[in-house]
C-alpha cells in the first residue's frame, strides 16, 4: 500500500489520481495504522517549511515516519516542499527539518547578469541527469517537468544530487539517498515526464543486500 501523507501542505488529490492510473492500492492518510502498514509513503509539500513541520509535530508522526523509514528502510518520496522538509533545516523558517538528507534548503540567489529572473521560478524547466537512479529508470532523454518553488536543496553530499536544473544557478531538482527520494517539481503536473517518474517509485525495491 502506498500511502500519502495528508499534513495539510499538498496536493494529495492530485498524486492520488495520477498513482491511480498504476495502482489502486494508495491512500491519502496521516493515521498511524496507515502509516504503519504502508509498503511506500509519499510526502507532497506546498508552503512553508516551518508550517510544514509544525503539522507533522501537530499529528505527533515524526518518530514513526524516522523509524518506518531511516530503520524499516520503506521507500519514500518527498514532492517540493516534501523535499526540502527531507533537509536539515531551511532559510525559509526556524523549524528543525527531518534531517533524512544532510543539507540546507535556501532561497534562490542570482548574480547581477540574471536580476531579472522572476522568484518563485515557476513553470516548465529541463533535468539534467547527474547520476543513475531507479527513479529515472526509462526517462525521456529530454525530461522536463512543471515547478513552483522560492527556495531550493543544497545538499552537503554531491552523491545524494541526481537531478540538476538550470534557472538563473545550477540547482538540484532532485535527490535520492538509499530509499529516501526527493523532487523539487511537481510530477502530478508534469505530464507524460511525470507519469513515467511515478511509474518508477511505484516499482521501485529495495535492495537490502
Amino acid at each position: 500500500m502506498i500511502v500519502i501523507i495528508n499534513y495539510g501542505m499538498g496536493n494529495v488529490g492530485s498524486i492520488r489520481n495520477m498513482i491511480r492510473k498504476f495502482t489502486k492500492d494508495v491512500i491519502i492518510s496521516s493515521e498511524i495504522k496507515d502509516i504503519e502498514n504502508a509498503e511506500k509513503l509519499i510526502l507532497p509539500g506546498v508552503g512553508s517549511f516551518d508550517a510544514g513541520m509544525k503539522n507533522l509535530h501537530h499529528l505527533n508522526i515524526i518518530d514513526l515516519l524516522n523509524r518506518r523509514v531511516l530503520e524499516d528502510k520503506i521507500p519514500v518520496l518527498g514532492i517540493c516542499l516534501g523535499m526540502q522538509l527531507l533537509s536539515s533545516r531551511s532559510e525559509e523558517g526556524t523549524q528543525e527539518g527531518l534531517n533524512w538528507i544532510s543539507g540546507e534548503t535556501i532561497k534562490f540567489r542570482f548574480k547581477e547578469n540574471n536580476n531579472n529572473l522572476k522568484i518563485p521560478h515557476m513553470g516548465w524547466n529541463y533535468v539534467k541527469k547527474i547520476r543513475e537512479s531507479e527513479l529515472l529508470e526509462n526517462m525521456y532523454s529530454e525530461s522536463r517537468f512543471y515547478f513552483v518553488h522560492s527556495y531550493h536543496v543544497v545538499c552537503e553530499n554531491e552523491e545524494d544530487v541526481i537531478l540538476k536544473t538550470l534557472y538563473g544557478i545550477e540547482f538540484t531538482s532532485a535527490l535520492q539517498r538509499n530509499n529516501i527520494f526527493g523532487v523539487q517539481f511537481h510530477p502530478e503536473k508534469s505530464h507524460k515526464y511525470g507519469l513515467q517518474l511515478l511509474k518508477n517509485f511505484i516499482e521501485y525495491k529495495v535492495n537490502n543486500g
